[in-house]
């Protein structure tokens, strides 16, 4: 399997690229990783040094690559953070043209907007897009609840309206829709939910929730249920097997104390996660 991942990359620390790629290598995919911004270190520290890539350089990289003759053996685009919309049309110039030379490829947008707490966080214009244009082309797509919640238009108090807001996102385009750090009122204190919705039905892990405040962990279950959905084709095998390996690489990293998730210490948890979790449908 070939993925091309489009996204950020620090030099230092696992966010966009540097949490994606390594997991998927891990799991036997070949990755041809992109990089929209090339960082010392995520942004969280306060302070970095790097510089910010734009759309032709992105379309020049996929040119190359299409030059090679390979497009027709991409199985599929996943992209994360856009640093802007001349960017995002980077990014779905990529998948058209993917889709071009091979109409069975996946195109998985984790649609970077926001979160609880922190609101809405990328630049004036990015959301719109990935709405109006970016979210319409995928055909899987990994929001957050608060992203959810902001493409929908609803607010997911409930399990009820979680369904309601899954299945007006659905109707936008994608056909398999997995929604992370997800605590309604029906979400007992200390746990965390990931649902999935796919074809009308939904289901639901419950795992423990871990006291970790690290970045990029949603580049890597992307990437996770990303790979596990390609192979399977079933949203529940790919909820069951990103939500487990995504849990024991975050208690790792809680154990350790660690500022950056573990992704090459904990690398055996891509493969064979220490904790298993079943779904249950909603």
């Amino acid at each position: 399997m070939n993925i091309l991942s489009i996204q950020s990359h620090v030099a230092y620390g696992h966010v966009g690229n540097a949490s994606a790629v390594f997991p998927m290598q891990r799991l036997g995919v070949e990755v041809w990783p992109i990089h929209t911004v090339q960082f010392s270190n995520h942004t969280g520290y306060g302070s970095w040094k790097g510089r910010v890539f734009d759309g032709p350089a992105i379309e020049d990289l996929v040119e190359g690559i299409g030059e090679r003759g390979v497009l027709s053996q991409c199985d599929g685009v996943l992209s994360g953070y856009m640093g802007s919309a001349d960017i995002g049309n980077a990014i779905l110039g990529t998948v058209a043209k993917v889709r071009a030379a091979n109409p069975d490829m996946l195109y998985c947008c984790d649609p970077v907007i926001g979160d609880v707490g922190r609101g809405v966080f990328v630049r004036p214009g990015v959301p719109e897009f990935l709405r109006e244009q970016a979210v319409p082309a995928a055909d899987i797509l990994t929001p957050n609840q608060f992203e959810l919640n902001y493409l929908s238009g609803i607010e997911t108090q409930s399990n009820d309206a979680l369904k309601r807001a899954i299945s007006a996102v659905h109707e936008l385009g994608p056909k398999v829709i997995l929604v992370t750090s997800v605590e309604t009122g029906e979400t007992p204190a200390g746990s965390v939910d990931l649902v999935v919705g796919d074809g009308g039905r939904f289901w639901s892990v419950r795992t423990p929730k871990l006291l970790v405040n690290v970045n990029g962990a949603g580049d890597a279950i992307a990437a996770l249920f990303f790979v596990h959905y390609a192979r399977s084709r079933s949203a529940v095998t790919a909820l069951v097997e990103a939500a487990s390996s995504i849990y024991g690489l975050l208690k790792r990293t809680e154990a350790a104390g660690a500022r950056e998730i573990l992704t090459v210490a904990a690398q055996d948890e891509f493969v064979s996660p220490t904790y298993r979790f079943q779904a249950e449908e909603i």
